[in-house]
């Protein structure tokens, strides 16, 4: 019954909101709804086996030493962002104050963590081909101010890595990854997300897969890890291993450890529901990907000398979260005439993440500089916009992208 119903709600969604071409489908079948059942059949609703599970499933199919799950992508930056400031090793520890290089086009809470936690963030333009980091102007931008790089790898598109390790290794620069937007993504054969000494990820509903909400946080270090198990949980002891980075050891009594906190941690804990979907949606990501790739070659080949617009230029191998559509100068200001052409096409359309974040008003609140001009990112705020792509083959979608 569940079934039948979340299907038929679904069409009726597509039904009433009449996009032949919307942003997002699910990659759901009988397999996520079994799963669903399974977890109602346990009773047992709250973070448990099959999160582990999930958990350890996802760090080794990304070659990431451990994964911590969280209720959204969102918070897995919080979390990530937060580990920074309880680190004990010194080479990885933020302070309030700090500076931080952030690209000026992105998702919000890809900015909110690092300024809840009195991070001073440097906005740096970006690339108008790519849409991630104007190297040039990153390198320009870097002083010995510079602590963190958030980097961000937008619409599926991952950041040449090589280069921005070259920046920042010698210079002993954390690097972070807002990998929300491009699962799958690799970059010289390693996937986007493990560059950093920490990366996330999201499974809301739009994404490469969905748990109806989850994020998920990966690293190497397992300093980090138990920072981070701590606090994902109130910064509890309970969810430690008896031997760990924060206490050291744990008694054996669980009672003393029930109610022990040692962090000041939150509360982002997934369903357990969300683990046991992300477990069968993991199974599919090869499939996932690979369609989405085809579909972002179909695009290449019938859209690179569009004469009205530009795609977005892949770095490495892109997962194609969606098809960024930038028009050319010729046609500059003339996006609210293509958004009207695409609708009446079916298409829905939105702007490219939040365009240039740092004309937000919100940035009243923001501690913050700018590095030259984000002129690039004013561009893209304005002439911008992107289309969805999915899993299964969109020949016809691309036709009509054409004929523009």
């Amino acid at each position: 019954d569940l079934h039948v119903r979340s299907r038929r709600q679904r069409q009726m969604c597509i039904r009433d909101r009449s996009f032949t071409y919307p942003l997002a489908t699910s990659s759901w079948d009988d397999a996520e709804y079994a799963a669903i059942n399974r977890v109602i059949k346990s009773d047992m609703f709250s973070m448990g086996p099959e999160v582990r599970a999930y958990e350890t499933e996802f760090a080794d199919l990304f070659g990431s030493k451990f994964a911590v799950m969280v209720n959204s992508g969102s918070s897995a930056n919080l979390l990530m962002t937060a580990a920074l400031f309880y680190t004990k090793n010194p080479a990885l520890k933020l302070n309030r104050g700090d500076e931080v290089i952030v690209p000026a086009v992105s998702w919000s809470t890809t900015y909110y963590p690092l300024s809840q936690y009195g991070l001073r963030l440097k906005f740096v333009d970006i690339d108008r081909e790519t849409l991630n980091y104007d190297l040039a102007a990153l390198e320009a931008a870097i002083t010995d101010k510079t602590r963190a790089l958030m980097v961000v790898n937008l619409l599926g598109n991952p950041n040449d890595f090589a280069k921005l390790k070259a920046l920042t290794e010698p210079r002993g620069i954390v690097m972070i990854e807002d990998n929300c937007e491009s699962m799958g993504a690799t970059f010289e054969g390693k996937q986007a997300g493990t560059f950093g000494v920490m990366g996330t990820y999201s499974s809301f509903f739009s994404h490469h897969i969905s748990t109806m909400e989850g994020g998920m946080v990966v690293t190497d270090d397992e300093e980090l890890y138990h920072v981070m198990l701590s606090m994902r949980a109130h910064g509890w002891t309970r969810n430690l291993p008896k031997f760990n980075h924060v206490t050291g050891e744990k008694s054996d009594d669980p009672f003393k450890e029930s109610f022990r906190f040692v962090l000041p941690g939150y509360n982002l804990r997934p369903l357990e529901m969300s683990g046991a979907l992300g477990r069968e949606q993991i199974k599919k990501i090869p499939g996932l990907i690979k369609g989405r790739r085809a579909n972002g070659l179909l695009l290449q080949e019938a859209l690179s000398d569009h004469p009205r617009f530009m795609i977005q230029r892949e770095i490495g191998q892109s997962s194609w979260f969606g098809f960024s559509l930038v028009l050319r100068e010729d046609h500059a200001g003339t996006r609210a005439k293509m958004v009207r052409e695409l609708g009446e096409k079916g298409f829905e359309c939105r702007p490219i993440v939040a365009g240039n974040f740092a004309k937000n008003e919100v940035m009243k609140l923001i501690d913050h500089d700018i590095h030259a001009t984000l002129s690039n990112a004013d561009y893209i705020d304005a002439n911008g916009l992107f289309v969805g792509n999915h899993h299964y083959p969109l020949p016809q979608a691309i036709k009509e992208l054409a004929k523009l």
